[in-house]
């Protein structure tokens, strides 16, 4: 479904995470764990951004997007406030096969907690013991954790700073879920590609199936531009409609993260300079404030 949405609530979670609900009824009514949807700031000019729906509620008609702020285009988004109108399109990609696997772990780290609330909702509505690991940089950045609290069996938080939880990485608390016997039945990861790839490799020896869920360059959404190739068991596969998920232990991570590099530079310019617009107009404001005061 394409067209404009509206705006109907925004939350600043952190310094650079938002979460924002946008009224999208036959989005929310379609939709499945795993999914995600394109969104442009303005209109069909503008930088098309892949976010993972982080929720849904069909009866009100909404979708949840959580996001970090990272280049020029999710800066901007970041300014619409609740009335404002947003460009679309989803739901897309497969949704998470879901079944009763029987002990399920999932894996979130920093952002990728937010789109790992529905499939862990989903994997425990399905029968599942659901264990959560939530990592993250510090504890600001440790989001969605009222929700998967309410639905984990077990939540282990784990921060590289020890600001909450362990003073750990998510690989450390996985590989000694890894070494139970008999050890989960199936991992799905979400977060940064660094930690998937670890994920995997922490999984690999024990042999448990393992699923990583890919955030990619992507363009239009529908495979025609190529944009999102990645290579799976040496083949070539598109994140936007093969994917979101695929098995960890198969992805070429060094290949994937290559070419999520490609446009570093160019996020960190438009990343900087976003800031300093931002800190210029909050300065020219309180100047204008304080002198309306005199």
């Amino acid at each position: 479904m394409h067209g404009k949405h509206r705006v109907l609530a925004k939350q600043k979670l952190s310094e650079e995470v938002y979460r924002m609900e946008v009224e999208a009824p036959l989005v929310a009514l379609e939709r499945k764990a795993g999914q995600f949807v394109i969104v442009q700031c303005d209109d069909d000019y503008a930088e098309r951004v892949p976010l993972t729906i982080a929720d849904a509620d069909p009866i009100k008609g909404t979708v949840t997007l959580i996001f970090q702020t990272v280049g020029a285009s999710t800066h901007r988004l970041a300014l619409k406030e609740p009335g404002d109108e947003i460009v679309l399109l989803g739901p897309l990609g497969n949704p998470t096969h879901i079944e009763n696997f029987g002990w399920a772990v999932c894996v979130g780290g920093g952002i990728g907690l937010a789109p790992l609330h529905p499939i862990a909702l989903a994997l425990k509505a399905a029968g599942n013991r659901v264990t959560v690991i939530s990592g993250a940089r510090t504890a600001e950045l440790l989001i969605m954790q009222k929700e998967l609290n309410a639905i984990a069996d077990r939540n282990i938080v784990v921060t590289d700073d020890g600001s909450a939880g362990a003073k750990a990485l998510v690989t450390v608390p996985l590989a000694e879920l890894c070494r139970e016997n008999p050890p989960p039945d199936i991992v799905i990861t979400l977060g940064p590609p660094i930690m998937m790839k670890f994920c995997a490799e922490t999984t690999r020896p024990f042999g448990v199936k393992t699923l990583a869920s890919l955030n990619t360059i992507m363009i239009d959404g529908t495979g025609m531009c190529g944009g999102c190739r990645v290579s799976v068991g040496g083949q070539t596969k598109f994140v936007c409609v093969d994917g979101p998920e695929f098995d960890a232990h198969l992805v070429d991570w060094a290949q994937m993260m290559s070419r999520l590099g490609a446009y570093k530079p160019r996020e960190k310019i438009d990343h900087d300079r976003c800031h300093l617009e931002i800190a210029a107009e909050a300065a020219a404001s309180a100047a204008e404030t304080a002198g309306g005061r005199r």
